[in-house]
């Protein structure tokens, strides 16, 4: 796993793209956050609240390559031909996309601390915030290299990225016009959007946790099985 991990973060940024995605993420961010210190305010769940949806974008851009970049050059059979498990091809490739991400919203952090002296941050919903964002990211990141696993294009695996990130964004909305009460608990159940909202609240449930990861974990072997099909296929 550690040769995957090390490949993929050398991968991100010996090509442009992980210089594209940060760059991209750091001038938004800087831009929300210029906005709020310009505005006379010092509450941060504005910047974060902005970067949700920044979330939603970029995940799919980050993770694009992850796997249909190995099938469309054909290195995918290397790799399965490798002394490592599916597993690990799969762990080491997620954490390097997980890394890029959280160094990306670790911005926050130094936009809080400059911060701080002017203006009495709240630091529970401070953190409550970060954590969601890190959580609904990396839970992002396996569902957006699931679908780039389906695929050689990365422009498709970029599209079906956000639009299934779209979907499990917007599932509380979905549930609010739906008069059938067990489809609708269903489908709070399965919301980012209601267990993120506890965390900027800087309400840390157990089972909104679990949740995040046990949703990454889903997907994660989801991968896993989809690269063990297309191994013994040949494809």
């Amino acid at each position: 796993m550690r040769a995957i991990f090390l490949r993929e973060m050398s991968s991100y940024f010996i090509a442009p793209a992980g210089y594209v995605y940060l760059a991209a993420f750091y001038c938004l961010a800087g831009y929300r956050y210029g906005v709020l210190i310009l505005s006379g305010q010092g509450e941060m769940s504005y910047e974060f609240t902005f970067l949700y949806t920044v979330v939603l974008l970029l995940t799919p851009i980050l993770t694009m390559r992850l796997m249909s970049e190995d099938r469309k050059q054909k290195t995918d059979q290397m790799l399965f031909s490798a002394p490592v498990s599916l597993g690990g091809i799969v762990a080491g490739k997620y954490f390097a996309a997980v890394v890029v991400f959280l160094v990306g919203i670790g911005v926050t952090v130094l936009h809080a601390l400059f911060l701080a002296p002017y203006s009495e941050i709240n630091w529970a919903i401070f953190w409550g915030n970060l954590t969601g964002l890190a959580l609904m990211g990396m839970a992002g990141i396996a569902l957006c290299m699931f679908i780039s696993a389906q695929t050689e294009s990365q422009i498709i695996a970029a599209i079906g990225g956000f639009a299934c990130m779209l979907f499990v964004i917007s599932l509380n909305s979905l549930a609010d016009v739906i008069s059938i009460g067990p489809l609708q608990d269903f489908l709070y159940t399965l919301s980012f959007y209601d267990r993120y909202y506890n965390l900027t609240m800087g309400i840390f449930r157990v089972s909104d946790l679990a949740f995040f990861f046990a949703f990454a974990a889903l997907f994660f072997f989801l991968t896993t099985r989809a690269l063990e099909r297309r191994r013994w296929s040949g494809q």
